[in-house]
């Protein structure tokens, strides 16, 4: 099963891992999240842990019915913020025998604290922020978005993060998808902001697969979680020499790369 980045969809690089992993011959299922891509519920682009969690546990429900498909061989691949949510579902779903993440982005670590923690001294503003958002929203009025912007090239290109100005290219130009959006419910950030991806990690046992690209400025989330991770005894956290987090998404060396790391992985632990 493989979860999609913050506002991905299941037609780019989780759909592009999945046709990978099935190529090797694994039963493969990529999804949109609730109130995202193809997935119904309002309002749009509704971006909360516990739903995102929730998929995955869903999609294990589901998958361990289809035709073939071994319930106790069940793996789990997470990219970007879907690596985050799926060392989440993994503490506790014990149906996953194996779990590993790509490019792993901590979406309540960044939420709350910014990129590369560069927002600290806004946290309490934000937060009343979410919360206003979250009152109009239920009052029934104007449903405030965080994080969506059509930018132009040149706006692009002075973002300050590699992580963002690649994505935005991958977003908006070369990989753009009706479906795909930046942008996430204001009030969402109620949610997000006080949630972690590493918290009680320890409770990970199933083997673990943490693979990030060596140059992307988001190698610090992976790093973190890695480190925490310490329930089981069975890790390993592979670099991608030379790929920021991007990269790994689609170019077709990096893609190469990570796939040359599952398919031994898995076949090993599931």
């Amino acid at each position: 099963m493989v979860a999609h980045p913050n506002g991905g969809v299941k037609e780019q690089t989780a759909g592009l891992h999945a046709q990978r992993l099935a190529e090797q011959g694994y039963i493969t299922i990529a999804m949109d999240a609730a109130y995202q891509g193809g997935s119904g519920g309002e309002p749009r682009s509704t971006d909360k842990p516990q739903f995102r969690t929730e998929d995955i546990h869903g999609a294990a429900d589901f998958i361990t019915r289809y035709p073939g498909v071994d319930p106790e061989r069940l793996g789990l691949l997470g990219i970007c913020g879907g690596g985050g949510y799926s060392l989440n579902a993994a503490k506790s779903d014990k149906r996953f025998k194996a779990v590993a993440t790509l490019s792993m982005f901590n979406s309540g670590r960044v939420r709350r604290n910014g990129f590369a923690d560069s927002q600290l001294n806004t946290i309490q503003q934000r937060l009343k922020q979410a919360s206003d958002a979250r009152a109009q929203e239920k009052a029934g009025g104007k449903i405030l978005y965080a994080g969506d912007a059509d930018m132009t090239d040149a706006q692009i290109a002075a973002l300050p993060f590699e992580m963002y100005r690649q994505g935005y290219q991958y977003y908006w130009r070369t990989n753009a998808h009706p479906g795909s959006t930046f942008k996430y419910t204001m009030s969402s950030l109620v949610d997000l902001m006080r949630w972690d991806a590493t918290d009680q990690i320890d409770l990970i046992e199933q083997p673990l697969l943490m693979i990030a690209g060596s140059k992307a400025d988001s190698l610090y989330m992976t790093e973190d979680a890695f480190a925490k991770a310490t329930g089981t005894k069975d890790k390993e956290l592979f670099k991608i020499d030379g790929a920021t987090h991007i990269e790994t998404y689609w170019v077709p060396k990096y893609v190469d790369a990570t796939i040359g790391k599952l398919t031994p992985f898995y076949a090993r632990t599931l």
